[in-house]
């Protein structure tokens, strides 16, 4: 007896995967040509009708970036930067919402309503009053700015706000089963708010990663010296001695300057799944 020939069935989700893909294409598409075009010369970049692979990878324009500027010293201005206002902010916001949620003290709506106000003001409102104060300060062209001010600025305000309504809904009955057996108010937030706020923390902790990383006009504003530059500053700043942009150069600089977001992305994936999927506002 003949084995029966195996039928081919179509996938029935294989409409559903055609459309993601034709959907996810324009997001994938210009990073897939700025990691090619960092790799041709600037003739295959303008090169008409375009190539999609450069015809010899062109090592030297990723070389070619530290004979323009100090682009390792930058490299880690903006790791640096990004870390210590991201720990920072969750720090600080991680107190707050708990104090906005769970302590009582006179006012503590309105002065929560107007810290809200601050997010309503655009940067460039601000940026003029915070330039005058750091000069007066002394704290021009030093990373005294971009490590203060996003702490007790917009950043540090949505992550209070996403805390806070967190911590509503933590359960009033574990604060006071906790306080029967004598812990303080410090020890309820870090012995149990505070290890089960992972969800929310993890989302404060990346809407602060993105948000300083790609930083660009606070830098611009504070910063004029090329060793004190952070990323999103020193890119445009690969040009020739005529003024214009040295794109194969310049593209090589932004690939590198994606690779700490992608492994950021990359390690906690998951979590950022879950925590924005557990972190609905509340309350």
């Amino acid at each position: 007896m003949k084995n029966p020939i195996p039928r081919f069935r179509i996938p029935v989700n294989l409409p559903v995967y055609i459309l993601l893909i034709m959907i996810v294409l324009p997001f994938i598409f210009p990073f897939y040509w700025m990691i090619s075009s960092s790799g041709k010369t600037i003739t295959e970049i303008f090169q008409y009708p375009p190539t999609f692979f450069p015809k010899a990878w062109q090592w030297t324009n990723y070389s070619r970036i530290f004979e323009f500027q100090p682009f390792l010293r930058q490299y880690f201005n903006s790791i640096y930067i990004t870390l210590v206002v991201t720990v920072s902010v969750l720090i600080v916001s991680s107190f707050s919402g708990y104090a906005f949620a769970k302590i009582r003290f006179y006012g503590k709506n309105w002065i929560f309503l107007l810290m809200l106000t601050g997010l309503m003001m655009p940067v460039e409102v601000t940026i003029i009053p915070n330039f005058i104060l750091m000069q007066k300060l002394n704290l021009i062209n030093t990373h005294v700015p971009l490590l203060v001010i996003p702490v007790f600025g917009s950043a540090g305000i949505i992550g209070m706000f996403i805390m806070r309504q967190f911590f509503l809904s933590f359960p009033s009955e574990l604060a006071d089963a906790a306080k029967i057996d004598g812990l303080s108010t410090f020890g309820i937030f870090f012995k149990i708010a505070l290890p089960l706020s992972k969800s929310a923390l993890s989302t404060v902790a990346i809407l602060t990663f993105l948000k300083v990383w790609n930083s660009y006009l606070e830098p611009l504003i504070y910063i004029n010296d090329k060793k004190l530059f952070t990323l999103p500053l020193a890119l445009p700043s690969f040009v020739d001695s005529m003024g214009g942009p040295v794109y194969e150069v310049q593209l090589a600089a932004t690939t590198l300057s994606v690779l700490p977001v992608l492994i950021f992305l990359f390690i906690a994936q998951q979590t950022i799944v879950e925590s924005f999927a557990q972190s609905g506002i509340k309350g």
